[in-house]
């Protein structure tokens, strides 16, 4: 008899057990979730479990079906993959959080008196900047570095044109590196004035003074990345493809991930250099939840800002120059021969100028089957000739591409390309037509690190103060679908990980932003007020209050 009073008792706990929903870490609820799965579905509640997505719907089913540890109503904010930069310079953009920050100076007396102040902060070593552009002063030239030395006799100092593939470098620096008057070497210049050194360097050559810049300390590195990672998730990016890094600095982002320190999710790009081949053939691709090493990246030619981009005719602003490859043709065949004899690599190559792309896609072509599915990537695909856009399609070739650097560019691009070969620059809708998908990305610190620039660029072909009226070449502008699949799902699959994350559903990594306006409907001039109000990774919010 004890026994039924006793089982008549648990019956109610019983059916009020089965009544409970299942457990999951988080459900967030009320919310315009913006899955960026194939249909482009629209879905109002997304339940996580393990890092993972258990469910996405709509409120009342998931809140009826799941018992959350914990629950947020987002009351009717927006909710987007997290967004993934598809070609970025994180590493080095948080070592050069620690220098000298020229971007946006607007003559080069404010560089120098920005270096002055920076000198009384950083009394010891040399002095490191980046960020400068010539092309935003009203004397739109290269600088000489006759007032640096006479700033800082004794004191080297070396900074960085905003693409990073020029600088100037004062007597100093100079003379440490051993750089002369006359200097040649393939894929760069040095730059001379009645036979002295401007302190111009060009591509190949600024690596000269830069391999005699100490490196940082493992703490100087740290802090760097972990500052980087910040901004990043304050901006709503929770993947970034870093694009050419070395071994050590891999292994050294890896072990800060392991740490638990480093949450940021990291495509990484081995550079060109026979130890990374080495490193990487001898033990094979690197595939953690955070860290994907799969690829190399090669330098094709230089910048067009600089003039070094490899051109098929000269430079409508400087006759007889036509830039130049940073590598001989040789080199690129030996990388691209190397790369597809190991099926397991991809290989992803700058390339600027029409020449520069031309010589890669015909290289491409060369060790590429029709169809492939190798996604072998040009990044920045910046100047094609009308030729040579049916190859990306041929080849499965992908085109990685920054938006940002149409509207950079479109104050000076008319002029060293000409009113004919600049409608062949920048032409991301022609681009997007060769395999139906394009990649997006900033190059920052080379550009702004916000996604909504990005967005802004590639939908409206405008700068942030809104120029050009009516956008710039706007017969190659994005739609806002195209540009936000170009930002997470089109990016993931740049990189392999369309499986994984760039969408929200079930079974991906949990990785999620909550914004405060709907970019697929807000106007122009409101995209770069959007607000980043929670980023979560693996669904753990990692930025917001």
């Amino acid at each position: 008899m004890r026994s039924k009073l006793l089982l008549a008792a648990c019956l109610p706990l019983a059916v009020l057990a089965q009544k409970k929903g299942k457990p999951v870490d988080l459900l967030v609820y009320n919310a315009r979730i913006y899955t960026v799965d194939e249909k482009f579905s629209v879905a109002q509640a997304i339940a996580v479990r393990n890092g993972r997505i258990e469910a996405i719907g709509t409120s009342r089913s998931l809140l009826a079906k799941y018992e959350p540890t914990r629950k947020i109503n987002a009351e009717g904010k927006f909710i987007y993959p997290g967004f993934i930069d598809a070609h970025a310079h994180f590493y080095n953009y948080g070592l050069g959080l620690k220098t000298a920050d020229l971007v946006d100076t607007k003559s080069w007396d404010e560089i120098l008196s920005k270096l002055l102040e920076f000198a009384k902060e950083n009394p010891e070593g040399w002095i490191t900047g980046r960020g400068w552009d010539q092309n935003d002063w009203d004397v739109k030239e290269f600088p000489t570095r006759d007032r640096l030395d006479a700033l800082f006799p004794d004191r080297p100092v070396v900074l960085t044109r905003v693409d990073g593939h020029a600088a100037i470098a004062n007597g100093r620096a100079l003379e440490l590196a051993g750089v002369r008057a006359g200097d040649t070497l393939t894929g760069g210049t040095v730059e001379t004035k009645n036979g002295r050194l401007t302190g111009i360097l060009v591509d190949n050559a600024t690596d000269l003074v830069y391999d005699k810049v100490p490196d940082p300390t493992t703490a100087q590195r740290a802090d760097g990345l972990l500052a980087a990672q910040s901004n990043c998730f304050a901006v709503g990016l929770t993947t970034v493809d870093d694009c050419g890094l070395s071994a050590g600095q891999v292994l050294f982002i890896d072990s800060l991930q392991k740490t638990g320190k480093l949450k940021m999710r990291i495509y990484a790009m081995l550079s060109d250099n026979p130890r990374n081949y080495d490193f990487a053939f001898s033990r094979g691709p690197i595939k953690t939840d955070r860290l994907n090493v799969r690829s190399f990246k090669v330098y094709a030619d230089g910048a067009l800002g600089s003039r070094g981009a490899a051109l098929l005719t000269p430079y409508t602003d400087r006759p007889g120059w036509s830039g130049f490859l940073l590598s001989a043709p040789a080199h690129f065949d030996s990388v691209a021969r190397l790369v597809a004899a190991h099926k397991d690599w991809q290989l992803c190559t700058h390339a600027i100028g029409d020449s520069g792309n031309r010589i890669i896609l015909q290289l491409y072509g060369k060790y590429l089957e029709k169809p492939n599915d190798r996604r072998w990537r040009i990044e920045h695909a910046q100047v094609v000739n009308r030729e040579d856009f049916a190859l990306f399609g041929a080849y499965s070739i992908i085109p990685s591409v920054q938006p940002t650097h149409a509207t950079s560019d479109m104050y000076w691009a008319g002029d060293r390309l000409g009113p004919k070969r600049v409608t062949g620059a920048y032409a991301y809708k022609q681009l997007l037509g060769q395999n139906g998908w394009i990649p997006l990305g900033t190059d920052f610190p080379v550009e702004d690190i916000s996604p909504f620039r990005t967005f802004l660029a590639a939908v409206f072909r405008v700068d942030a103060k809104g120029y050009p009226s009516g956008g710039y070449q706007v017969a190659n502008a994005l739609s806002r679908e195209q540009a936000l699949r170009g930002m997470t799902i089109w990016a993931a699959r740049s990189n392999f990980e369309e499986g994984e994350k760039g969408s929200l559903e079930t079974g991906k990594l949990a990785d999620f932003i909550i914004l405060d306006r709907d970019l697929m409907t807000i106007p122009a001039k409101d995209v770069l007020q959007s607000n980043v109000l929670a980023t979560y990774v693996g669904g753990v919010k990692v930025y917001g209050k």
